[in-house]
């Protein structure tokens, strides 16, 4: 527990505390191209957002009539993405200014998300998060990715913390509903603007409908700290 009590915070990744939706988004339109899908969109990639690499590569394969095994199909979407994301991936200012000031407090810390082990090593180290962010969750390494609750179950398990006592920061609905299904609060930062009205996100303890633009560290921290739970005396 930290100073001021706050619970453990768990952090989604892609497009919460990084900008790497745009690179998942062009390894798609890539990996779908060379296996005769042309015109993937960009609105075709947003029903994918908050969805585990595996459970999109293996919707693709069902869509599209994709003759690629799964496996073949994430691996190549994989290479693809870290490829782009070594080149060029930033993270959220404030994202990283609320991380700094949690760290601070001594508040628990983790990060849950449906990208590889190896994407995220990746990006925490490119941006200099693996600093803070030490503990970290991949659905490969869970049962069953968001909108299950098992990445942040074992997010919590690693952190030695209650459930109870977590609270996730997501900009997606099915990470939203992965929160909730897990017991814990939800600090919601839509990444699609459009979804702000998801029935996923009404039971978010914040939810800020403006997205990134709306998110500030401190009024963040300021909620954490006014919503924790009592301390024992």
């Amino acid at each position: 527990m930290s100073t001021f009590g706050a619970p453990a915070v768990i952090f989604d990744l892609d497009g919460t505390l990084v900008d790497s939706e745009p690179n998942y988004y062009e390894a798609g339109r890539q990996i779908l191209a060379e296996h005769g899908v042309p015109d993937f969109t960009w609105a075709d990639h947003e029903r994918y957002v908050g969805i585990s690499t595996q459970e999109t590569v293996a919707h693709w394969k069902e869509l599209y009539g994709l003759r690629a095994p799964v496996e073949e199909l994430l691996a190549a979407k994989n290479r693809r993405y870290l490829e782009l994301a070594r080149a060029s991936t930033s993270a959220y200012p404030e994202m990283r200014t609320f991380v700094e000031l949690l760290a601070g407090e001594g508040v628990p810390m983790a990060v849950a998300s449906g990208s590889s082990p190896l994407a995220i090593d990746a990006i925490l180290a490119g941006t200099g998060l693996d600093t803070y962010l030490r503990t970290a969750v991949s659905a490969d390494e869970v049962a069953r990715g968001k909108p299950a609750p098992d990445v942040f179950l074992e997010a919590a398990r690693r952190l030695g913390a209650d459930p109870a006592d977590c609270v996730v920061l997501e900009d997606a609905a099915p990470g939203a509903a992965a929160a909730h299904a897990a017991g814990m609060r939800c600090i919601a930062i839509p990444y699609v603007a459009a979804q702000a009205d998801a029935p996923e996100f009404a039971a978010a303890g914040l939810l800020l409908r403006g997205g990134q633009a709306e998110f500030t560290a401190r009024a963040a921290y300021d909620w954490l700290v006014r919503t924790a739970p009592e301390r024992p005396r």
